[in-house]
């Protein structure tokens, strides 16, 4: 699954297996050309796990002029509730708003200085009613309700502070359940592609590449002065390592000014049933003292609440949110809901990290462009690209544009696009929620498998269940250890999803990092099946199990 097959072909070299180069490795095998993809460490194991879980046309961006952003933005997730519905599901956000007036003098410096005055003031409810009212004009979605206004305390209203807040702006968006899910979903549909149109597609994790006039060479990661285990003439190379494109291009040796200028963003993850229940399904957007959106989001039995925006300048990989980060967060929250009573000893868990936003001498984080594009570098033996900025509701229609600005480059045309293409596994959706209840009760009876546990598998794979579940054997056999999730469903994933660490199946497979209790018991279990499979020494389940747990405990505060 790790090991390249071919390189006879001259492939596109694609740098990076977040969201966007995923969603470019589709792309460009859709349309008939070679793929590598490379990355250093595991598929979507960087910004794109680490997000807020939105799929927006980016409410906020009206006020910085970013109206055609807006707008590709607001399409982009039209597609996705259609294309991908077993990970991206309509979500009513509520904004709480306190005064009829205010921000009118700050919106107009914002769009027209990229910036804010120096003293915030809260957003009143005309301007609020304003931006939704261009909001829902951009959108134009029949399937999505238009904005509202409720009374903080009326029967349609949210358990929001009534001291502080008079009324509730009601929108919808989107939200993304697993994002990591969805890049698996891309990678396996562009390997699905890969077959039906004998087009070469290689997956390399924990691999990284380096440019040697006009050819690249793949090592393993950390393996400095080892052999390559390729050499490949590429027709072109896309750098898609989001808030690590300046590094990367470093380590090509690509002379290129500052690109990236990331800032982290960091979340917290609770399990309060309290919060939970006064959410019932519903978000809320609302600012923090300082300004800053923060958003109360519902996930699975669990509410997520973030972020935070404060440039970045060390190493992605070693971003941890920061106890001030988790406490601004929280305060929040107490803001809001204070009869909830939320603590730190409610959370349950926290991460962070980097977004890729272009690099920028003089402005706020929030007003930095959320824009996207492709940067090409001139002065290279090899076609070589940077893909900038990006984020989860975009990544198609760039994954669009990028193939268009590749083969152009290359003397081509592209064959077609992926707008109507379904994501593997939103194929013929239940249309409704009674609908895929009886399909669960459905799928529970004809494979043997407990309800949970159909649902647990359904939340990874959506509709691919069908073919799925038959296929993995005995349905008797238990459930790994404090999951609903049987055994023989964790040796498919290790066998068919580039699985080679315990981490990869924990934090970006099977999910289990969301879940309430994630016990020593079960990581050593999954360990005991990376052995079975061949990944992992006998010798190392010890020291393997036990590193995975630092991991968890340092980037996550997860307890044991």
């Amino acid at each position: 699954m790790n090991e390249l097959t071919t390189t006879s072909s001259q492939p596109v070299i694609i740098l990076g297996g977040g969201i966007n180069g995923a969603a470019l490795a589709r792309e460009l095998v859709l349309n008939d050309v070679p793929v590598v993809v490379v990355d250093k460490a595991d598929i979507a194991s960087g910004t794109t796990a680490y997000s807020s879980r939105l799929i927006h046309g980016g409410l906020r961006y009206l006020e910085y002029g970013e109206f055609s952003l807006v707008r590709e933005s607001l399409e982009e997730r039209r597609r996705l509730l259609g294309l991908a519905p077993q990970f991206v599901r309509p979500l009513e956000l509520f904004i709480p708003v306190g005064r009829r007036g205010g921000g009118w003098l700050a919106a107009p410096m914002r769009f027209l200085r990229g910036r804010s005055s120096a003293k915030h003031r809260e957003r009143g409810l005309w301007l609020i009613r304003a931006g939704l009212w261009m909001y829902d004009g951009y959108a134009r979605d029949p399937g999505l309700p238009r904005h509202n206004v409720v009374r903080v305390g009326g029967p349609e209203s949210l358990p929001i502070d009534p001291e502080r807040y008079r009324w509730l702006c009601s929108y919808w968006d989107a939200q993304i359940t697993y994002p990591e899910r969805f890049v698996v979903a891309l990678l396996d549909d562009a390997r699905s592609l890969s077959v039906e149109k004998g087009v070469p597609f290689e997956l390399l994790t924990y691999h990284e590449a380096r440019l040697v006039e006009g050819h690249v060479e793949i090592h393993r990661t950390g393996a400095a002065d080892s052999q390559p285990v390729a050499r490949i003439e590429p027709a072109a190379i896309v750098n898609a390592t989001g808030a690590w494109v300046d590094r990367t291009l470093g380590q090509l040796g690509a002379g290129s000014q500052r690109l990236i200028g990331g800032t982290k963003g960091s979340h917290f993850l609770t399990f309060n049933r309290s919060l939970h229940e006064a959410l019932d399904g519903r978000a809320v957007y609302a600012e923090a003292e300082d300004g800053r959106p923060v958003f109360v989001l519902p996930l699975g039995d669990a509410v997520l609440v973030g972020t935070t925006d404060i440039p970045f300048e060390g190493d992605p990989s070693e971003a941890v949110a920061s106890d001030q980060e988790v406490d601004y967060l929280l305060e929040v929250v107490q803001r809001l809901m204070p009869q909830v009573r939320l603590t730190r000893d409610d959370i349950h868990m926290h991460y962070a990290g980097i977004r890729p936003l272009p690099y920028c001498d003089e402005s706020i984080p929030g007003a930095i462009t959320r824009r996207h594009w492709m940067e090409e570098h001139t002065d290279c033996h090899v076609p070589l690209y940077s893909i900038i900025g990006g984020k989860l509701t975009t990544c198609r229609s760039l994954a669009q544009n990028a193939v268009h600005t590749i083969l152009s480059r290359l003397g081509e045309t592209p064959l077609t696009d992926s707008r109507d293409r379904f994501i593997p596994g939103g194929e013929a959706y239940p249309s409704s929620a009674e609908e895929l209840a009886a399909e669960w009760d459905h799928l529970a009876q004809q494979s043997g498998l407990p309800r949970s546990s159909v649902q647990a598998i359904w939340s990874l794979y959506g509709t691919r269940c069908r073919t799925l579940l038959p296929s993995l054997g005995d349905a008797s056999q238990k459930c790994i250890a404090d999951t609903d999730l049987p055994v023989a469903m964790a040796r498919w994933v290790i066998r068919h999803e580039w699985v080679n660490r315990l981490e990869d199946l924990v934090e970006r497979r099977l999910m289990l990092l969301y879940q309430r209790q994630l016990s020593v018991e079960c990581l050593g279990e999954l360990a005991q099946l990376l052995v079975e499979a061949g990944k992992l020494a006998v010798s190392d389940v010890d020291a393997h199990v036990a590193a995975t747990i630092d991991r968890l405990q340092r980037h996550f505060g997860i307890r044991f």
